[in-house]
């Protein structure tokens, strides 16, 4: 069995939902993902705000708007004779919202809401879908995907459930909602933004699948931020180590998460473009492939916190009652520098900051910096090639580098710079690395 992902953009309107339904239709025995269709889940987030806020009248404009977003999309789908049945779909996720806001708000209410765009999509899909003549199984996410007390689906539970459910053989067409689970209080939960590769992978893993597809509305992972540097080119073949750090570090069209269950049970996982599907796309896998820097990707919105203290030198357990403070306020650190006498780290989620600043001051002195980026380039840096380290670190020799972190992973260069200074730096890589120029 294979799994198929179809994203926002790729659902985003009548004519995408029909492309991705004719990928879905050549293959008989798939398990397929979607997410909600593009924008939706915006909407229906604001719809949330709206009703925490007590702005029900708000809350109610933004429903009627999403309902008539959802009618136009099957207006240009189905034929008049079974349109009516798709926009009581509609209608019904819609009067379930209407319902949430009958009553007080609660943080359940706000994840039902935004749950409810990847059940419209995907009941949508199913219903073109079988209406075509191509049948397909709607499955519920909520059914088969729990989230643990960490927030993480556990593969052997979601492959327990699925195999646990009625009519579930390995074999014919599954289609389910990406991005939503419950929690492990069973209520309704997500994956975070961008879950839907996430759920994917977690299904791949769960179902041994022999291939995950990510489909989306670019060509493959991109060398660089096609946002910013002119002439960007998509990396036919990366392993997962390589695709997980670009990724984490910033490169948006994969979710930072969803490598590990593929790579833990070594399936490939093909990005392609919907609209041109004999495109090569990227193919993630465990072997690498020789050929210097893959890619460089930048991750905005970083703060530096640094402790500085004459007591770490030559002694021990000074870096461990560091990382136990960012552990007990739940913040992962990015990236981590040391000197005989320093530590710098950064993190990407401030919510802890002060709490944290607070009792890193009884090890030493605290000083904190914010807007700073991290930039991430990734390849056969360390591994197999002399000379790029240098070539990287000259590129920067005009700009304002904070940190440096190499050696910690066999493919890659951390960066820490300036926020303000990102454009440049991308710009400047793309030049040395790439041979290519921004105009």
């Amino acid at each position: 069995m294979m799994v198929m992902k179809f994203g926002g953009t790729s659902l985003g309107n009548a004519e995408m939902i029909k492309k991705a339904a004719s990928l879905i239709e050549q293959n008989d025995s798939c398990f397929v993902v979607c997410s909600a269709v593009g924008g939706v889940t915006d909407m229906l987030a604001d719809i949330a705000i709206a009703f925490e806020n007590d702005d029900r009248e708000k809350a109610r404009l933004i429903c009627l708007q999403t309902r008539e977003h959802f009618e136009k999309i099957c207006s240009g789908l189905f034929d008049p004779g079974v349109v009516e049945t798709a926009l009581r779909i509609v209608q019904d996720r819609i009067d379930a919202v209407y319902d949430c806001l009958k009553k007080e708000f609660t943080s359940i209410d706000k994840n039902f809401i935004i749950a409810q765009g990847e059940f419209i999509t995907s009941e949508i899909l199913a219903f073109f879908l079988n209406s075509q003549q191509v049948p397909v199984k709607l499955l519920n996410a909520f059914d088969f995907l729990y989230a643990g007390a960490d927030g993480e689906p556990v593969i052997s539970d979601v492959r327990s459930r699925l195999f646990g459910m009625t009519g579930f053989p390995l074999s014919g067409r599954y289609l389910t909602q990406g991005f939503i689970c419950l929690d492990h209080n069973g209520n309704p939960s997500n994956l975070g933004r961008g879950g839907s590769d996430y759920t994917a992978t977690i299904a791949g893993a769960a179902l041994s699948a022999q291939k995950i597809e990510i489909w989306t509305d670019i060509d493959g992972i991109r060398n660089n931020d096609p946002g910013i540097v002119y002439r960007t080119y998509p990396i036919r073949k990366l392993s997962f180590q390589e695709a997980s750090e670009l990724a984490y570090f910033g490169a948006k069209i994969l979710h930072p998460a969803s490598v590990w269950p593929a790579k833990k049970y070594n399936i490939p996982v093909h990005i392609k473009k919907t609209s041109s599907p004999r495109a090569p796309g990227t193919l993630l896998c465990r072997e690498s492939v020789d050929g210097g820097v893959k890619g460089v990707s930048a991750k905005r919105g970083v703060t530096a916190i640094r402790v500085a203290s004459g007591r770490m030198l030559n002694t021990y357990g000074f870096l461990s009652r560091i990382f136990a403070i960012f552990e007990k306020c739940k913040t992962p650190v990015d990236v981590v520098t040391t000197s005989e006498v320093s530590v710098s780290v950064t993190i990407d989620n401030e919510k802890w900051l002060e709490t944290i600043k607070s009792k890193l001051e009884s090890l030493g002195e605290v000083k904190i910096e914010r807007n700073l980026a991290i930039v991430c380039v990734v390849g056969d840096i360390l591994e197999k090639h002399k000379g790029y380290a240098v070539k990287i670190l000259d590129s920067l020799r005009s700009f304002s580098v904070k940190m440096v972190s190499f050696g910690g992973s066999r493919n890659n260069i951390t960066i820490v710079v300036p926020e303000k200074e990102v454009e440049e730096i991308l710009c400047s890589l793309n030049r040395l690395l790439f041979k290519i120029r921004h105009l």
